[in-house]
This record gives C-alpha cells, structure tokens and sequence, in this order.
C-alpha cells in the first residue's frame, strides 16, 4: 500500500485526479475546465465512501470534489489522499472490494 497527497502546491486538480480514478468526465469551477478520462479503461470499481453524517449531496463525484477545491482555498491546499492498495490474488475480486471497503470505511 501507498500513501500519496493531492497538493494544489504541486499544481495538481483534485477533479483532475478524481477523473482520472473514477473514468469520468468531471467539471471544475475552480479551474473552469473538464477532466475527460472517459475512454480509458481499467476500472474496477469506482464508490465514494462517505461517514454518516456527510450531506448526502456528496455521493455525487463532481459536487464533491468542487466542495474540497472551495473549501481550501489556500496556495499550499492538500486536497486529497490517494490509497494505492495491492489486492490478494487469492480472494476474488468482489472478496478483494469488500475488504477495501472494509478498510476505508474503518479509517472515516
């Protein structure tokens, strides 16, 4: 597993980013722009994980991560953490996306 940040800093979009994990097409209000990754492949699975008391609203990707972008205004802003997390090739692959969810939902 591998821990890696999202840093406005570094000149990295939190949509850009999330479009590019999720595959979508993303608008950013921040920037003014889309993020297109819809024609790469190779997603698995793709949920927002959210605690209990997050507004509902926020299950959507796009209005998430405009969220984030509006809250942290600043220059040096760390806008996201990324999970790179090896899965087992022992279990199946809804066992390996169970025990993911398993795992984030234990650190919200």
């Amino acid at each position: 597993m591998s821990v890696t940040q999202t840093k406005r800093s570094a000149g990295q979009s939190v949509i850009a980013s999330a479009a590019y994990r999720a595959r979508e097409r993303l608008y950013s209000k921040y920037y003014g722009e889309y993020s297109d990754y819809t024609r790469k492949g190779g997603v698995i699975c793709s949920d927002i994980l959210l605690p209990s008391h997050a507004p509902p609203e926020y299950a959507d990707r796009q209005t998430l991560w405009n969220a984030v972008e509006k809250a942290e205004r600043g220059k040096n802003a760390q806008l996201a953490y990324i999970f790179d997390i090896a899965l087992q090739n022992e279990l199946s692959l809804e066992e390996n996306i169970a025990l993911a969810r398993q795992f984030l939902l234990g650190s919200l």
